[in-house]
């Protein structure tokens, strides 16, 4: 698709004195604002403000981010999944923050921390905090404007925060371009598609909103009205799709990226073909992307999603015209398995324009005649297809003839091709005219699908485990009518049949519960799209044709080049066999720099039972440190030791280390104990090897093992992650920012966790920003500024508990009162507080026990006694030290 060069602006008429009432809004908008620096080393520091803006009376959680530097930037707002919070789009803002964005991200309401109740992107609530979210960002000195109170913005988001992109965009005339990620077009379509009851995401739905009561009313009732009959009425249509972007539809019409997974039984394909045309049809740039992963699970392509809308922004809000923006359709495709995981591969296929879901019709004829099916009283057992957050793994494979369904004898219509003469890639919906009836009247509701058979006939797959559900009403029986099957791009080998099956049933959908007779009569052939203009990119050689001879070449001349200078691997330190860490003079220099060091001359030993907090500015070195330390980078100069053993990478000692660095990922539809398993047969070590009972002991999860990491909460997930860890009870475990995303009680649990650990006489390292928990959690410290040592040594050394004492009393301490204190034997000195109810006493031979006698003995009012000074002032101390 060749890239616009002109940037696309609205110019729609103003409401007269709009942006006169900016100001009054912006008084509704208020809260303290926290402000701490969040880049990783060598990335742009990134600033995070988190403050709590208060939306008609409610009060909506924010971050705010942006880099340092005083020029002016586009604005990107973030919009979270259901269920979730702002905390799970922070590292994507971070990314875009460093790239030259402001970035604002939000707990929608009832969401996170944020206040109110669940509306589905009401356009008078959730949709309106947008708008005023806009109004903030245009107040921003950092922010680039267009015109007095209009801030250049775009919007993404996934699932939920992805409608609302789309809704703010026909609401609000300032928004600029924006990238929805697999979401709906219209709720009403999605969870009543052809007015049948789709029943088990609508209790997703409500029991990851928190239950029926977080939600709005009108909502609650309407679910629990529809729930009961098992069908949806007009009211509860209308309102569900006056919540939806194609009530705006019209008025959507800025450069849109619309990117919709593949393995998604809640937003499946035909959801962005709507937004497509519409979009499209307002004359605006659009290009989609069917991304492998979805709703159900799978890959969800995260760098790659991420990085394109990078590039959509880039090019539409920063007017860079050299960023590509891609194709204007692209589709990510199962190339094979890769031996070394099992992993699905992905190839992408793309097109220089929209093909649609119909594009290249062929004709399958499909026989069988007329069938006959029963649906069973009370539609038990239903058939099953997709089941939400299990089958998407699955689907990513359905091509490899891997799959999960199940058809009961007597429940389903079946009709089937001839063995195909060639292979068929059907990129989009397949359509089939039958004849259908049913007995008494009554409506038909009917599950259309179209399995790929194998030669023998003993293997089916359902691509993509997608059903279609039909309600056909007494009007349309007993003549032909069409039917569109599931969107898929699925191919079907030469020699295979494609079966098309009509069901009675299915687990996710509600069927009538009255028994029912029907009738089936395939009236033509199945037509399939084939969309020709789409093209594969050709499969990557195999790495070894041309990985094995370009690797003997770099060895050779790497020999030839350092045969002089090269050496052996340290041997062994005796002495240093029982040290967990020994770090001496490392130092790492910047990439492609000959005198900025990211980590410089830094030396310090951590002993076995220690839990050792590595502190420091963003940018002081602590992130390299940990990667120079588990063998991920090399060190420039120095020398890092792990019991003795020097370390390198891929060094034998590095199993006897454990590290939990930037998370951890899980299959959402397996249990937590299951993923624990995989993940050590992984390693390839002997299963008695892994302690996995021990590690989940220490890490408390208890009966949480057992379900689903779906349903997990962030909390349980980190501490799963640092079960997965601990596997193997490693003597040595690097936990690196362990309480991100996690609430206080969270915290606290992750705190207990790491002590549990050490007590076993084993050794943590942690770097935070959190200085209360490392105050509370560690027992020594490493401080680092600007890639060298600042400080080392036990908490209670550094934070001046050793010597320096703060005692505070009931009133003012007269002047010959502190002079009796300081005379006191083994007091070094003590001087009064500013506010004189207070004394700063610095200890020379006695300890705190004596001293607090001998203040009770002179008639002090003692109220409390304790170090002078907090880490959070002695870390400050240390900084500005090294600053000067």
């Amino acid at each position: 698709m060749e890239t616009p060069t002109v940037r696309r602006r609205r110019l729609l008429p103003r409401t007269p004195g709009r942006w006169a009432a900016v100001g009054a809004a912006l008084a509704v908008l208020v809260g303290g604002g926290v402000w701490t620096a969040v880049a990783d080393d060598g990335s742009p520091t990134v600033l995070r403000e988190d403050r709590t803006l208060r939306m008609d009376g409610v009060p909506v959680d924010t971050s705010y981010f942006h880099a340092e530097g005083s020029g002016k930037r586009p604005a990107v707002l973030i919009g979270h999944g259901f269920g979730g919070s702002k905390n799970d789009v922070r590292a994507q803002a971070e990314k875009l923050a460093a790239d030259g964005y402001a970035v604002l991200t939000w707990s929608a309401r009832g969401f996170g921390k944020s206040g109110g109740k669940i509306s589905l992107n009401d356009p008078d609530h959730e949709v309106k905090d947008v708008s005023r979210l806009i109004d903030w960002l245009a107040a921003r000195p950092e922010v680039e404007l267009d015109g007095e109170g209009d801030p250049r913005v775009g919007l993404t988001g996934a699932s939920y925060g992805g409608a609302v992109s789309l809704l703010a965009a026909g609401h609000d005339e300032r928004v600029d371009a924006i990238a929805p990620v697999i979401t709906y077009w219209n709720l009403a379509d999605a969870l009543f598609p052809d007015g049948v009851f789709k029943k088990l995401w609508a209790g997703i739905f409500i029991t990851t909103g928190g239950g029926c009561e977080r939600f709005e009313k009108r909502l609650c009732e309407m679910y629990e009205r529809v729930a009961v009959s098992g069908k949806p009425d007009a009211e509860a249509v209308k309102l569900l799709t006056e919540r939806s972007p194609s009530a705006v539809a019209d008025r959507i019409d800025v450069p849109s990226l619309l990117l919709q997974g593949q393995s998604d039984s809640l937003f499946p394909l035909g959801q962005a073909d709507a937004m497509q045309k519409a979009i499209g049809a307002n004359g605006a740039p659009v290009s989609v992307d069917w991304t492998a992963g979805g709703h159900d699970g799978g890959d969800n392509e995260a760098g790659r999603v991420q990085g394109r809308i990078g590039a959509w922004f880039d090019r539409y809000l920063k007017e860079d015209t050299g960023a590509s923006t891609g194709p204007a359709f692209r589709v990510s495709r199962t190339g094979g398995v890769d031996s070394t995981d099992g992993a699905a591969l992905l190839r992408g296929a793309s097109g220089d324009t929209y093909p649609g879901l119909r594009a290249g019709g062929r004709d399958i004829a499909v026989g069988g005649g007329t069938k006959t099916l029963r649906n069973p009283a009370g539609a038990s057992p239903p058939a099953i297809s997709a089941v939400p957050g299990v089958g998407g793994g699955l689907a990513r494979l359905s091509s490899l003839g891997v799959g999960l369904s199940l058809d009961f004898p007597g429940q389903f219509a079946r009709f089937e091709s001839a063995p195909l003469d060639t292979s068929v890639r059907v990129t989009g919906t397949p359509t089939v005219t039958v004849n259908v009836t049913a007995d008494d009247g009554r409506d038909a509701v009917l599950f259309g699908k179209v399995y790929d058979v194998s030669p023998d006939g003993r293997q089916q797959v359902l691509p993509h485990q997608l059903v279609a559900p039909y309600r056909i009403t007494p009007d349309r029986q007993g003549r032909p009518i069409e039917l569109a099957l599931p969107a898929v791009d699925h191919e079907f080998d030469a020699g295979h049949r494609m079966r098309l099956v009509f069901s009675a049933t299915d687990l996710g959908y509600a069927s009538p519960a009255e028994p029912a007779t029907y009738t089936v009569t395939a009236d033509g052939p199945l037509t399939v799209p084939t969309a020709p203009g789409v093209k594969t990119a050709a499969a990557a050689l195999p790495w070894w044709t041309w990985g094995l001879p370009a690797a003997a070449l770099v060895i050779a001349a790497a020999l030839l080049l350092t045969a002089r200078r090269r050496t052996a691997t340290p041997a062994p330190d005796p002495e240093l066999a029982d040290v967990p860490l020994r770090i001496t003079g490392l130092s790492k220099k910047y990439a492609k720099s000959v005198d900025r060091y990211a980590v410089r001359e830094l030396s310090f030993r951590v002993e076995r039972g220690q839990v050792l907090g590595l502190l420091g500015p963003n940018g002081a070195g602590k992130t390299t440190t940990l990667r120079m330390l588990m063998g991920l980078i090399t060190p420039d100069e120095g020398e890092i030791r792990v019991f003795g053993q020097a370390i390198r990478p891929g060094a034998p000692v590095l199993s006897r280390v454990g590290a939990f660095v930037e998370g951890a990922g899980f299959l959402p539809h397996l249990s937590g104990r299951a993923n624990l398993d995989l993940y050590w047969q992984a390693t390839g070590r002997p299963a008695e090897d892994a302690h996995i009972d021990e590690a989940l002991e220490i890490a408390g999860l208890g009966d949480a093992l057992a379900r689903a990491v779906r349903t997990y909460s962030q909390g349980m997930r980190q501490r799963l992650a640092i079960a997965q860890a601990m596997l193997g009870l490693p003597d040595l475990l690097i936990l690196d920012e362990p309480t991100n995303g996690l609430d206080p009680p969270q915290i606290r649990e992750m705190r207990d966790v790491m002590i549990r650990y050490a007590a076993g006489g084993r050794t943590v390292i942690v770097s935070s920003h959190l200085l209360s928990e490392v105050e509370q959690s560690c027992t020594h410290l490493v401080v680092m500024d600007r890639g060298r040592l600042v400080q080392a040594g036990p908490v209670a050394e550094i934070t001046g508990s050793g010597d320096m004492i703060l005692v505070t009393t009931a009133e003012e301490v007269p002047e010959p009162l502190a002079e009796k204190v300081a005379a006191l034997p083994g007091i070094g000195s003590a001087a009064r507080t500013d506010d004189r109810r207070g004394l700063l006493v610095r200890l020379d031979g006695a300890t705190t026990a004596r001293l607090v006698a001998d203040l009770v003995r002179l008639d002090v009012p003692v109220t409390g006694v304790g170090p002078h000074r907090r880490l959070e002032d002695a870390f400050l101390t240390l900084i500005s030290q090294g600053a000067a």
